[in-house]
């Protein structure tokens, strides 16, 4: 076997190619758009699937330097936590925290499912997560990013695997939402307007009065260097003490306690939470990390486990329709928007 490696500059660039063919071909293909499928995935899959096709009928490995898809993941998490605001939990009322409590219930019962059917299949235990709330709830971003500490746990292949299980994930939700929405409407006959308020979540006014320019852009990265600093010296001092976290996780709460604090504290600071220079850096952010996280795909060390992993998404699957139309339907009220809710 040959490697043909690409190094980090050029791991990037194919990267950027790659994302825009997922663009152009979600924009040709309508079954893509009809089950959601982000442009980073098609593009990304697509380019997996052709290095498989290379593996195959040469030999050749072709591998990628993903330095920079791995910053990526740090910025975008960071971000993630800039945007976050505890006002919003209180705001979002008895609702919110009734879904709150829901899908951390959902957390433990989707791992639960997800290790117990590794048991019966003889697997090791860790692919459980991965095909759990790893990747079914925290989608492809969060199965990639929690891949290399699961990798350390015996599974090499935790990436592909991860990917596999939030891409048939995101399929058979799609699937499997509206059908479950048009059930409950029907066997409870529910209707509603659809000039109705969100009974969960939080209404927000679009604005064209916020300025963007190179410096606003530029102010955005600096705050988000910012708290990547304090949150590479947070991981440092707890790796110290016996504990490890991804950094992203660290630079994450980081963005949120400042979010927090700093525009009450110095309320004349602009802080760039939940503006359209945070939004490109986080999006851009994603869309290259998963991109460049899927094309870098090894499928042929997954190809044993494509039976187990149907029949693991296949138990998740049945789980979720069974909570959804017991548990989160009716302590969500029953209602018309309750119904909606659950398509989602």
């Amino acid at each position: 076997m040959i490697e043909i490696p690409f190094d980090n500059y050029m791991s990037y660039t194919i990267g950027i190619l790659v994302f825009f063919v997922g663009v152009f071909l979600t924009k040709k293909i309508k079954l893509l758009r009809d089950f959601n499928i982000p442009e980073p995935v098609t593009g990304g899959l697509l380019a997996a699937l052709l290095i498989y096709a290379v593996f195959i009928f040469t030999g050749n490995e072709i591998a990628f330097d993903l330095s920079t898809r791995d910053r990526l993941l740090v910025y975008f998490f960071t971000a993630i936590g800039l945007n976050a605001r505890f006002s919003d939990l209180v705001k979002g009322g008895k609702p919110l925290l009734i879904l709150l409590v829901l899908t951390l219930s959902f957390i433990f019962i989707q791992n639960i499912i997800g290790i117990g059917s590794t048991i019966l299949l003889d697997l090791p235990s860790p692919i459980g997560v991965l095909a759990g709330s790893a990747s079914l709830i925290g989608g492809h971003g969060t199965a990639i990013a929690w891949a290399p500490d699961v990798a350390e746990l015996g599974i090499p292949n935790a990436l592909e695997i991860g990917v596999a299980a939030a891409t048939l994930g995101l399929v058979l939700a799609s699937l499997i939402g509206g059908p479950i929405a048009k059930f409950l409407l029907a066997k409870h006959q529910l209707s509603g307007q659809l000039t109705e308020k969100p009974s969960v979540g939080i209404e927000y006014q679009k604005t064209d009065t916020e300025s963007f320019s190179h410096l606003s852009f530029m102010a955005v990265l600096l705050v988000l260097h910012i708290c990547i600093i304090i949150g590479y010296i947070a991981n440092n001092l707890i790796t110290e003490m016996g504990f490890k976290l991804p950094l992203f996780v660290t630079c994450l709460l980081t963005g949120i306690i400042l979010s927090n604090t700093v525009p009450h504290v110095m309320p004349k600071i602009h802080w760039p939470a939940r503006t359209r220079s945070l939004a490109i850096v986080s999006d851009f952010s994603l869309s290259l990390f998963l991109t460049m996280s899927l094309m870098s795909m090894q499928l042929w060390s997954i190809a044993d486990l494509a039976g187990p992993l149907l029949i693991i998404l296949g138990l998740q699957t049945l789980g979720a329709i069974l909570f959804i139309i017991y548990i989160l339907f009716p302590l969500m009220g029953k209602n018309y928007q309750a119904a909606v809710l659950s398509r989602d």
